[in-house]
């Protein structure tokens, strides 16, 4: 009864399953019948639509099967349009198409007298129309003599005629739901109880669940073998179509947009249980209903400031955010634009997200287009509402993060540094280009003592190897001379030694 409550499209194979029990086991049967017209009274006494609708269907295919007798549905149709109402109506309707084709066979003229309370109810004109449409559309079902709804399809006609028990069973009949047996009892004979059943289940199935049982035993080391192999040659099933994804972005969608407060939401979302990798989910699904809005709101620049403060992980995540939007700026509407660049200029603002990310930004003629050029002056401006000019120029010229501000403030060449300066006076930020501005007023002068150092070195070093070979010459005509001086010394003492001993 649970799992045709969970799945009422599958009555019928439910019914046919009941349809079997009940040829062996008739007060099974019964017992289920009872239970089902039991759970019909309390739906209908309580007004529970969807309950009394799967009792109804149920005891429909049940009347199919012949495991309940006619009489039930000529009752219960006769219940249920006694005090028509557009629900109840409705109700046997749709009893009436499912077994109408039997009740034709087996009591034409109850089935007559049911399609005539229906015309009256639809001459009286008191119902909804879409009810009245539902009665006419039963009519034509019942001209076409019920094609394309039998009784019993034939792949569930399982049970002959002959051997299945019919329960006659009155709707004003008291019902004993018989609760006790839904309680254990330990069983005292349980040893010859047991012997009892085997030898129904003998009588039931044959010898042949014997030879099933020897065949099975025999074949289960061959079915281990092939289940191993099977193991091994199975294949990870993968879900490509995203379900998950598409379940966890609709629910962070709904609580964003369902929360009165940046804090109600912000707690709501860290109640998703997020698996590895899925924290990215959150961050472009907040981005993307902030550039959905018409106006920013400043709620998403809050509830992106307080996960960037809470989690690291979604403070990097949201700097891959940046880097993302950047790169396909040009994709974005200006509406949409405008608001994810007041987005991430909250963040930059209250420091949520670091500012070494405008490193991405190289702002030059050629590596902008018109969508990011509007895209750097909303956050710019946003920036310096919320910081002030000041602030704002003390944050650009702070020498521990010049080189994330390079892009931004270009000096490798002078056309770069002029479109520079040029854009942020044009968008009313010309105070923050001063250094710039000075760098710029000073850059022939640089160039000119650069020139300048190239040529007096050079000739620095010309005039130091001149002096080396000079040096070098006196050094050598030196040391001649002296060598010259000593041989002359010498001559004229030998000299002087002849003359004294001739």
């Amino acid at each position: 009864m649970k799992s045709q409550m969970a799945s009422p499209g599958f009555t019928d194979v439910f019914a046919a399953l009941v349809a079997v029990v009940n040829t062996k086991f008739p007060e099974v049967g019964e017992l289920l019948l009872r239970r089902i017209v039991l759970q019909l009274k309390r739906a209908y006494k309580r007004n529970d639509k969807p309950q009394l609708l799967a009792a109804v269907k149920f005891i429909a295919h049940l009347v199919n099967q012949q495991v309940a007798h006619e009489i039930i549905a000529l009752e219960l149709l006769t219940v249920l349009l006694e005090k028509p109402t557009d629900d109840s109506v409705e109700v046997a309707v749709g009893f009436v198409t499912e077994c109408g084709s039997m009740l034709q066979d087996v009591s034409p003229k109850g089935l007559h007298g049911i399609f005539e309370r229906f015309r009256g109810i639809l001459h009286e004109g008191e119902i909804d129309k879409r009810v009245q449409f539902l009665i006419e559309g039963l009519f034509a079902i019942r001209k076409a003599k019920f094609q394309g709804y039998p009784a019993v399809r034939p792949e569930l006609d399982l049970v002959e005629p002959e051997d299945q028990w019919t329960h006659e069973i009155s709707l004003e009949d008291p019902v004993d739901p018989e609760i006790a047996l839904d309680i254990f009892k330990p069983d005292p004979q349980f040893l010859e109880n047991e012997k009892r059943y085997e030898e129904i289940k003998k009588s039931i199935l044959g010898d042949e669940s014997e030879e099933e049982d020897e065949s099975d035993a025999g074949s289960d080391d061959e079915s281990d073998e092939e289940s191993d192999e099977e193991d091994e040659e199975e294949m990870k099933i993968r879900d490509e179509t995203e379900t998950n994804l598409i379940n966890l972005r609709r629910t962070i969608y709904l609580t964003i947009m369902s929360s009165v407060d940046f804090e109600e939401a912000g707690h709501k979302l860290l109640k998703i249980k997020l698996e590895p990798g899925q924290e990215m989910e959150l961050c472009i699904m907040l981005l993307e209903c902030c550039s959905q809005e018409r106006t920013y709101l400043r709620y998403y620049g809050l509830l992106g400031q307080r996960f960037c403060m809470i989690n690291k992980v979604h403070q990097e995540n949201f700097e891959k955010c940046f880097v993302q939007q950047y790169s396909m700026i040009h994709r974005l509407e200006t509406n949409k634009l405008r608001n994810v660049a007041k987005f991430f200029a909250h963040l930059l603002g209250t420091d949520a997200l670091p500012w070494h990310v405008l490193a991405y930004i190289r702002l030059t003629e050629e590596d902008t287009t018109s969508s990011s050029r509007i895209f750097i002056k909303i956050l710019f401006q946003e920036l310096s509402e919320h910081l002030g000019i000041r602030l704002l120029n003390e944050r650009l010229n702070d020498p521990t993060m010049q080189d994330s501000f390079e892009s931004i403030f270009p000096k490798d060449n002078p056309k770069n540094t002029r479109f520079s300066i040029n854009f942020f006076t044009s968008i009313g930020l010309g105070g923050i280009t001063e250094n710039l501005r000075e760098y710029l007023k000073n850059m022939p002068r640089l160039i000119m003592q650069q020139q300048q150092a190239a040529p007096s070195g050079s000739e620095s070093e010309d005039e130091s190897g001149s002096s080396d070979t000079s040096s070098s010459e006196e050094d050598s005509e030196s040391d001649s001379g002296s060598s010259s001086s000593d041989g002359s010394e010498r001559d004229r003492r030998r000299r002087s030694k002849r003359r004294r001993r001739d």
